[in-house]
């Protein structure tokens, strides 16, 4: 098992990468982490001590004052580069830096002056080390107004604000699965290589105003009408899972389905769809649960159309679980984020009957599921 810190482990980058490597429990051992770690030096030496690797994340980017931002970064390295010297162990390091190392500001200045410290660490020491140099990083769960701005317009979208454009700048965008897919195989490599500065290509170029654009209609189509959008690039899948990660599921959901009733029944519109996918449908017998897992990617609905339906939702490695019941007598629908596990149970004496979305065909060889208890 290959034994991985992750300093800033609760930030956005850190809690993707935490998230993704606890998956494989047979592959990984996580060494848990704490910002207050670099307040003691013999606690952060004694965290070092334990690691094979360490993913050095831990930053600011934001001060009232811009020299604590150059102070505050350059002092965590230093006291990184004191515990690994302590510890006398050959600990490789994945270091975060950032394309702003082109530009004359001094978040910028810090993290490639941080990234040359311990690259020059490294070569004394044989370890291996890799200086990441990542473009914006866009993806679910990212803090409004401070990590990118599709984090900040897809909150104000979800939550009755307007939001304004002030640089139409464009941007050269990664999508946080794409980045800690690059940051695992490094991880994964057992070698001592030196990799002074690693550019992280980016995957996606767009203008500010475009970005925005796309998220208004998400708005416009999904938030407001329950419509999934056009997802047939892998930019739409991804910026739309961003968008809906901003979404209150407890107040958005059950979303409440038109029922057309006339003189031969009723008719219920289930999916309208921009691009194609998958739907399926079950039943599930009284006291009968369905489900304990999550997705990475899918996007999936689950649509009560006749029965009682208790569903619950947890989002992974975290402990507050989201209880939401639906009735087949007043049809509606939950839908799934991403790196939430869920369950459906049956509450009704009847048989329960459930409409099932995804957005992609199941694949058993790369499925999207994780079986995880909610």
């Amino acid at each position: 098992m290959i034994k991985v810190g992750i300093t800033g482990q609760p930030g956005f980058i850190g809690t993707h990468l935490y998230n993704k490597l606890s998956i494989d429990k047979t592959k990984y051992l996580l060494i848990p982490f704490s910002d207050n770690y670099f307040d003691n030096d013999k606690i952060l030496a004694e965290f070092v001590s334990h690691c094979d690797v360490i993913v050095h994340l831990a930053a600011v980017n934001r001060h009232h004052n811009p020299d604590e931002i150059y102070t505050t970064n350059i002092l965590l390295v230093e006291k990184l580069i004191k515990a690994l010297n302590a510890s006398g162990r050959k600990t490789k390091i994945i270091f975060a830096s950032s394309t702003q190392e082109e530009l004359d500001n001094v978040y910028g200045k810090s993290k490639k002056e941080g990234r040359e410290r311990l690259a020059s660490w490294a070569k004394e020491n044989k370890c291996g080390f890799t200086g990441l140099v990542i473009p914006n990083v866009f993806g679910p769960f990212g803090r409004p107004f401070f990590n990118s701005v599709i984090s900040t317009f897809s909150y104000q979208l979800c939550n009755s604000e307007i939001p304004k454009l002030e640089i139409d700048a464009e941007l050269k965008l990664i999508y946080i699965g794409e980045l800690i897919s690059v940051i695992e195989k490094i991880v994964e490599n057992n070698s001592d290589e030196i990799k002074e500065r690693f550019v992280v290509p980016h995957t996606y170029t767009s203008k500010v105003s475009d970005i925005l654009e796309r998220l208004n209609s998400f708005k416009l189509l999904y938030f407001d009408q329950g419509i999934i959008p056009d997802l047939s690039s892998s930019f739409e899948v991804n910026l739309f899972n961003t968008f809906r990660s901003y979404i209150n599921i407890e107040k958005h959901y059950p979303f409440k389905y038109k029922v057309n009733r006339d003189e031969r029944g009723i008719f219920v519109e289930l999916i309208k769809q921009k691009s194609g996918g998958q739907v399926s449908y079950s039943t599930t017998k009284s006291g009968i649960t369905r489900g304990n897992h999550f997705h990475t990617r899918k996007i999936e609905r689950f649509a009560v159309i006749q029965g009682r339906a208790l569903i619950k939702l947890r989002k992974y490695n975290d402990d507050k679980v989201s209880i939401i019941e639906l009735n087949g007598n007043e049809p509606s629908f939950v839908d799934m984020p991403v790196w939430y596990t869920h369950n459906i149970t049956n509450i009704g004496e009847d048989e329960l009957v459930t409409i099932f979305y995804s957005n992609e065909i199941y694949n058993p060889e790369d499925p999207d599921t994780f079986t995880e208890e909610v």
